[in-house]
């Protein structure tokens, strides 16, 4: 937040305004707000266990509920139009949902160690508004904790071309969609919050759908 209030006020200054779409050429990879998180006890990282391969207990859990309902939550992650031309094949942003310790294919990447040891969601584009992210990622996590679910072992391979696992929302409207239908965010949020994004991301849809755009200009010309 801090950087990208800084980097407006600067360009400002020079008479210029800045953009931070997720996806602002298609030639080029697109613009990300990946999100780190960890669980603490006092000063201890509750994820990390020095006596257990993959993390606690604890983290498992966590990451489990991250993989089971970061779909349902990605209006939170990608809020606009553009925000899903970011997720394509091979452009480093993920597109389906999987973890693993290096490979940036993935939704979820797990770095570090000791109490620097945290899940990376890499789903986040830079239009996201972080403290929403943020509130989804603890929403899902700690779903997974009281569920006790489990993460799985880290995913080997291309996550891009694996059809078995999960896919991320493919436009704005498969993302609102699955927001409305999420029982966790509205028992979690509150169904004021939900039905109040879901009414904007809709509105966005359909302003978008009813605009003439250059595409449209380019294919007209015979």
């Amino acid at each position: 937040c801090l950087f990208k209030q800084g980097v407006r006020e600067i360009a400002e200054q020079h008479g210029k305004a800045v953009t931070f779409m997720a996806k602002y050429a298609p030639s080029e990879a697109g613009s990300s707000c990946h999100l780190h998180l960890s669980l603490w006890a006092g000063d201890r990282n509750i994820f990390w266990d020095p006596k257990v391969r993959g993390g606690s207990p604890r983290f498992r859990q966590f990451l489990g509920g991250l993989l089971k309902y970061s779909r349902e939550f990605c209006l939170f992650f990608a809020p606009t139009i553009n925000s899903y031309k970011r997720y394509q094949p091979g452009s480093w942003a993920p597109t389906r949902m999987a973890w693993a310790t290096d490979n940036r294919t993935t939704g979820f990447r797990v770095v570090g160690h000791g109490n620097g040891f945290r899940p990376e969601n890499r789903m986040p584009g830079a239009d996201a508004n972080p403290y929403l992210a943020f509130a989804a990622m603890l929403a899902a996590g700690l779903a997974g904790m009281e569920e006790n679910l489990d993460c799985g072992e880290p995913y080997a391979g291309n996550a891009y071309i694996d059809p078995a696992l999960p896919r991320l929302p493919s436009s704005l409207r498969d993302a609102a969609d699955l927001f409305a239908a999420s029982e966790l965010a509205r028992r979690t949020l509150g169904d004021a919050v939900v039905d109040f994004y879901v009414h904007h991301a809709r509105l966005e849809q359909e302003a978008f759908g009813n605009a003439v755009t250059d595409w449209e200009d380019r294919k007209s010309v015979v």
